[in-house]
């Protein structure tokens, strides 16, 4: 096959396109890949056109096509091009949300540059303040956990964040998306503002940083912070729910998930008090945590049934796929602590969201705390993160 490279190059107007592949479809010239775009009111177009028909010679061609060129008032150029496979095992898509600032890309071009990795493609977006810079690179072998490592930590400083997934995985389209609640979805964390009401804050921190640092188990510890509570009125549960703070974005990033089609569910190691009230108000496909004992309208300080910790987590994800019919690369998993550490590892694309270092090194990608709406640039939400510089 005898490939031609051609490079469209002016301010942008309507015919550009049609003039172009009109010669081409003349001399039986047919197109085999093509891309094109418009930046800042700049029209670019990249076409690879194949030779074996041509109906005239080469350096003919190349005449026409810059005539045409000539009378659209855009530049033409145009090369013999030689098709380079890639191997896809080694494509990864690389995505950066943050603030806007000068040499976010120059950044990081350079790290992967030094790892010897190519950019095949880049483009950028903004939604308001926050910017999201998307690659595609051939990775040629390079050791993909320390090109992730140094990524994140090199960007982490500069306030951005960094999703770092196989291209082939996200590329397919992902259709259940799970989320932790404390601290993910919603910026509280439940039981210490149970803690806090019923005086027993130090104790229920001290089991809580017992438990991280392993300790003791997590049913252990949540057993232990709930017995704990005994005496609290429900009351003082609707307070508690009446004043959660949900993450920002959260609630649009979740109706644009729905309107895409997403099963969308929250399974927690809260309480149930709290995602089912959740469920209700952000329209969640399913929501799970561990149930509280209530009698005559108080704690009892016991928990109902089985405790969700990180298996049961992975074990009532593993069951909705299963429900839904849907694959595992098929899945989105979002938390930040230890008792997500599975779900996160086991899901198509884990997101560590504003999440402990250990979680952070086993996911795909790090989110912080005020980007999560990026998100839906991960995922190609275009309804919700589309607005292009102008």
């Amino acid at each position: 096959m005898k490939l031609l490279a051609i490079s469209v190059f002016g301010m942008d107007k309507p015919g550009i396109i049609k003039g172009i592949s009109e010669i081409l479809a003349e001399n039986n010239v047919n197109i085999v890949d093509i891309e094109q775009t418009v930046l800042q009111g700049l029209f670019a177009m990249f076409i690879v056109g194949d030779l074996t028909k041509c109906k005239i010679s080469i350096k003919k061609l190349e005449e026409e096509l810059k005539k045409r060129g000539e009378e659209l008032n855009v530049q033409v150029y145009t090369s013999p091009f030689s098709k380079v496979d890639s191997n896809k095992d080694n494509l990864y898509r690389i995505t950066v949300l943050g603030k806007d600032r000068v040499g976010i890309v120059y950044d990081v071009s350079k790290i992967l540059f030094n790892h010897g990795i190519n950019i095949e493609k880049t483009s950028l977006v903004a939604r308001d303040q926050l910017i999201s810079i998307t690659l595609v690179v051939d990775t040629r072998g390079a050791d993909i956990e320390a090109v992730k490592k140094e990524l994140r930590e090199r960007l982490e400083k500069s306030g951005l964040d960094i999703v770092f997934q196989p291209y082939n995985i996200s590329s397919q389209e992902k259709r259940l998306i799970v989320f932790d609640m404390d601290s993910t979805l919603i910026e509280d964390e439940i039981i210490d503002e149970l803690a806090r009401i019923a005086g027993v804050e130090k104790e229920v921190r001290e089991l809580t940083e017992k438990a991280m640092s392993g300790e003791i188990d997590f049913e252990k510890a949540l057993r232990e912070r709930v017995r704990l509570l005994k005496g609290l009125s429900v009351e003082v549960l609707e307070r508690i729910y009446d004043n959660i703070k949900l993450t920002k974005g959260a609630k649009e990033l979740i109706q644009s998930l729905k309107e895409s089609g997403y099963k969308v569910a929250l399974v927690s190691g809260g309480f149930t008090y709290f995602t089912e009230k959740l469920k209700k108000e952000l329209d969640l496909d399913y929501a799970f945590g561990n149930e509280l004992e209530i009698k005559d309208g108080k704690l009892t300080g016991e928990i109902k049934g089985k405790i969700i910790d990180a298996k049961e987590k992975a074990r009532i994800i593993e069951e909705i796929a299963k429900k839904e019919g849907i694959k595992r690369e098929n899945i989105v998993a979002v938390g930040d602590g230890a008792n997500d550490r599975i779900m996160i590892k086991k899901a198509g694309l884990g997101i560590a969201f504003n999440a402990k270092e250990a979680i952070k090194e086993i996911a795909d990608g790090t989110i912080s705390k005020e980007n999560l709406v990026g998100l839906a640039s991960v995922l190609g939400l275009s309804k919700l993160f589309k607005k292009r510089i102008e």
